[in-house]
């Protein structure tokens, strides 16, 4: 068992300090939100992770979690992982202001490894270890949210570099994970992380550009992305096509990415190209939804089905959703939505938040799904087209039955499909 300290307990250090005390060790997570330290330390937790809050109740429980607004607790332990958020700058660069500000907080002792989660930018882990004058292991995090719990227990691959050293120390902690673990140097696990973000950002802007190709040209992206996912070079993984990507890391991280290869010379204009891309996908979808209206959206109602940035998660942040309703509303759009991860008082930007579809439907002349939340595809769409003004449904997630929804009175629009 190790003495481990957690800095920061949002999505990734309240995952990393619950798992870490499931598989043993003694771990004290430091944040400075008061009121989230409180409730915490009751064991409510407001992340709406699966198998997060039995997990925090389970190590709290047996004395293996503790949490604290004192960041100097984590001092004297033999690892202490840095998970405070790195959002981007004013230039688009990674703001590192909550990483510096927790180094300045603590004193590691002279054998503490000093273990990033954080995504920060190449060469950041080397500067602090020569900083701290400890052992720092960049050890960058891929749990995706909805799935952080999983993914910790079941991950694609643990990522560590570092002193070799040092890294089998963090390696140790993670104990017998089925999964592969690569040992490379600060830099290269720096830049691995962001690499893979950065991909699945290009990934996913291609596959939208190739849907309005579809629709100018009456290809079907489904066929057209089947045929690309039985290719074992690509994959059928992150081919569909959608209103844009989002949520906390992507935007983040491909700007950051974008700047800081640019400061060392390399022009990456693919992924500039991608970033590009997806602010037009925004636009794409909004001229969808105006030709679904009839051609103008001013003080036209619209149902919005979704408004967090992906299925699963409470979490609104870049979302694409919202992106979409941003632009309707400057058009004039009137807007009403529904969300199963949001509640009715929930601010949320120029949508009017609702707790009920029925509710989100009534007097609308386009309704949207905007968010992939499968209990969509079961809602009683006759129901809905009763309440509703049009007889349009514009599924930018296709995760409806085009059948489903004909039979309840209403027309479908799928990215990518013939009309």
């Amino acid at each position: 068992m190790a003495a481990v300290g957690v800095v920061g307990a949002g999505y990734v250090g309240l995952t990393t300090a619950a798992c870490l005390a499931g598989l043993g060790h003694d771990v004290v997570c430091a944040e400075v939100d008061e009121s989230k330290v409180e409730c915490l330390s009751r064991g409510e937790v407001s992340l709406g992770e699966p198998g997060l809050a039995p997990l925090v109740r389970e190590g709290l429980a047996a004395g293996r979690l503790h949490f604290t607004t004192d960041v100097s607790a984590v001092n004297g332990r033999e690892f202490v992982f840095t998970c405070v958020p790195t959002p981007t700058g004013p230039d688009g660069t990674a703001d590192l202001g909550a990483v510096e500000a927790m180094l300045d907080a603590i004193t590691p002792a002279p054998d503490t490894v000093l273990v990033v989660k954080s995504t920060v930018p190449v060469g950041t882990c080397a500067r602090i270890e020569r900083a701290a004058g400890v052992a720092v292991v960049s050890n960058p995090e891929f749990l995706r949210e909805g799935h952080a719990v999983h993914d910790f227990a079941h991950p694609g691959r643990v990522v560590l570099g570092g002193s070799p050293g040092a890294v089998e120390r963090v390696a140790a902690l993670y104990g017998e994970l089925d999964a592969p673990v690569v040992r490379t140097d600060h830099a290269s696990a720096e830049l691995g992380k962001y690499a893979s973000n950065a991909f699945l950002a290009l990934k996913l802007s291609y596959v939208n550009l190739l849907a309005r190709l579809c629709e100018r040209t009456g290809a079907d992206i489904g066929a057209v992305t089947r045929t690309m996912g039985l290719d074992e070079r690509i994959g059928p993984h992150f081919l569909r096509p959608g209103p844009g990507w989002g949520g906390s890391c992507l935007p983040k991280d491909t700007r950051a990415l974008e700047c800081f290869a640019a400061a060392a010379g390399v022009d990456l204009a693919v992924l500039r190209a991608a970033i590009d891309a997806n602010d037009r996908q925004h636009d794409h979808v909004v001229a969808r939804i105006r030709d679904a209206a009839g051609g103008c959206l001013d003080g036209v109602r619209i149902g919005l089905f979704g408004l967090t940035f992906k299925a699963g998660t409470h979490d609104l942040r870049d979302s694409p959703a919202l992106a979409v309703a941003a632009r309707l509303a400057a058009a004039g759009a009137v807007l009403t939505g529904y969300d199963p991860g949001v509640g009715e008082g929930d601010p949320v930007g120029p949508v009017h938040p609702v707790d009920d579809p029925v509710l989100a439907a009534k007097g609308a002349r386009v309704l949207v799904v905007l968010t992939e939340w499968p209990e969509f595809a079961r809602l009683d769409w006759s129901q809905l087209a009763a309440v509703a003004d049009g007889e349009v449904v514009v599924d930018t997630r296709d995760v409806l039955d085009p059948e489903v929804v004909r039979g309840s009175g209403l027309r479908c629009v799928r990215l990518g499909r013939p009309a």
